[in-house]
């Protein structure tokens, strides 16, 4: 009988925990400000400031709500730059283009400074990329695909997912000048390590910052190429790698001790 009790009280524990961090913690919008010092970063580009906003998972007034509050928080901040680091969808599904135009149109302001990747969740549902593209060119922004894009003094490198798609990074890494600045935009921050040398930064999303993380530090929860470098800057692997928290959540749609992230990084030379 004792057992009996304990066990239905860790199932009602549960279920609270899971609607405490649906309806409070998945909402709590945070946004970082950190400074990240990069070895290959130069004197000449010093407090150049990125937006990130990351795993937006739209599907419903909710998410797009939650991305419109993120890019409020981010614009306000006027970055020279914001990158979209994929899974701006959850799936495909017939209203993709009014639910990107609801979520994004904060950012008509900065149009032209908007980079963005695919993530694997451009790919469910029979989507990808072919038909993101025109979504995004049509709102202004830049939508890259295994290509360099040069704007404001930096050679921004957006891979395609490596979880759903066919990233080339050999191919589009080619094509940069010698000693040129580049960022690299990678949806799974794990491929950091699968880059060749020469880009200062690289910039991902995909692990949700393990979207459930304990007091003690455990993270039970993972993605395939979001295991070792799961939230925040990694400055230990071979291209430096940023790893937001994002938005949205996979499985149920709550958090814990892992809120959701806008992020407007600032880059200095180390």
């Amino acid at each position: 009988m004792k057992l009996g009790y304990l066990v239905g009280g860790l199932g009602v524990a549960s279920v609270a925990t899971l609607l405490y961090g649906m309806l409070v913690e998945a909402e709590r919008l945070t946004l970082e400000r950190p400074v990240l010092r990069l070895p290959r970063w130069p004197a000449a580009l010093a407090g150049f400031r990125i937006g990130l906003i990351a795993d937006c998972h739209l599907r419903d007034r909710y998410t797009v709500r939650l991305t419109q509050r993120a890019v409020e928080a981010v614009v306000a901040e006027r970055p020279d730059v914001v990158v979209l680091a994929g899974d701006l969808i959850a799936y495909w599904r017939p209203d993709v283009p009014w639910l990107i135009g609801e979520a994004f149109e904060g950012l008509e302001p900065l149009a032209g400074d908007v980079v963005a990747i695919a993530g694997n969740h451009e790919y469910w549902g029979g989507g990808g990329p072919d038909l993101m593209r025109p979504i995004l060119e049509t709102l202004g922004f830049r939508f890259l695909v295994n290509e360099v894009w040069r704007h404001k003094g930096v050679a921004w490198v957006g891979l395609d997912s490596a979880n759903a798609g066919a990233p080339d990074p050999e191919g589009a890494l080619a094509r940069l000048e010698p000693g040129e600045a580049a960022v690299v935009l990678w949806h799974e921050p794990d491929c950091a390590d699968l880059l060749p040398e020469g880009p200062a930064l690289m910039l991902s999303g995909h692990s949700h910052g393990g979207q459930f993380t304990f007091p003690w530090g455990w993270t039970p929860m993972h993605t395939r190429n979001g295991e070792k470098y799961v939230r925040g800057f990694h400055p230990e692997a071979p291209t430096p790698v940023y790893v937001s928290r994002g938005l949205g959540t996979t499985g149920y749609p709550s958090r814990l001790g892992c809120s959701p992230e806008a992020t407007v990084l600032t880059l200095m030379p180390a």
